[in-house]
């Protein structure tokens, strides 16, 4: 008998808002996407509590310099008595 693989069902390959919601392409499981697609979708995760954030808490995100810079320094100045 053969194994079967189970799969989660995420609904219709439809577009919304600018971001596929198809599967991510078989070729390797890295997909290349703006920050302006993903931010909304972050914070609204964030805002709403939902757990599944901290399953992905330790990977890890490739921002160009300039941004690292930019956050970096948002981080120094956000911070209480500064």
């Amino acid at each position: 008998m053969a194994m079967r693989q189970l799969r989660v069902y995420t609904g219709p390959d439809i577009e919304h808002g600018g971001l596929s919601l198809a599967p991510p392409p078989a070729s390797g499981d890295r997909v290349r996407v703006t920050l302006g697609e993903v931010l909304p979708l972050l914070a609204d995760a964030v805002a709403s509590s939902r757990t599944w954030l901290s399953d992905f808490a330790d990977d890890e995100l490739e921002i160009s310099a300039d941004l690292h810079d930019v956050l970096q320094a948002y981080r120094h100045f956000r911070r209480p008595g500064a």
